[in-house]
C-alpha cells in the first residue's frame, strides 16, 4: 500500500467539504506551491474542474486531492489542517521538509 503524499486532518477535510459543497462541477482540490513571499514558497489551493493527468491523485476523508508534480517534493509528508482562533480562520500546513518560515507564516523554504 502506498502512503499518501500529505495527511489531511478531519477538521481540514470538514472545512474542504463545506467549501466544495457550494461549488458546481468541482471534482476536488489541487494543492501546489508557488514562488512567493520573503522565504521562497507558499501553498496554493484551487478547485479542480479538469484533472491534469500529471498531478498526483489521492483521497482522504472523502476529499479528492490532486498535487502538482512540481510541488510534490516540497510538500511530501505535510499535515494539512483547518484552525480557527479569535483572530483567524485558515488552513495550516505542518511541513517536515520546511527549513524555515517567514515571520508572518506566509511562505517557507526547503
Amino acid at each position: 500500500e502506498t502512503k499518501d503524499p500529505i495527511e489531511l486532518t478531519e477538521r481540514g477535510a470538514a472545512r474542504l467539504q463545506e467549501l466544495l459543497a457550494n461549488q458546481h462541477e468541482v471534482r476536488g482540490i489541487r494543492l501546489g506551491t508557488k514562488r512567493r513571499g520573503c522565504n521562497g514558497l507558499s501553498y496554493t489551493l484551487n478547485y479542480v474542474h479538469d484533472v491534469d493527468p500529471k498531478d498526483v491523485a489521492m483521497e482522504s476523508h472523502g476529499i479528492k486531492i490532486w498535487i502538482e508534480p512540481m510541488a510534490l517534493f516540497n510538500i511530501v509528508g505535510t499535515k494539512m489542517d483547518w484552525e480557527e482562533t479569535e483572530l483567524t480562520s485558515e488552513f495550516t500546513f505542518s511541513n517536515p521538509n520546511s527549513k524555515g518560515e517567514c515571520g508572518c507564516g506566509e511562505s517557507f523554504n526547503v
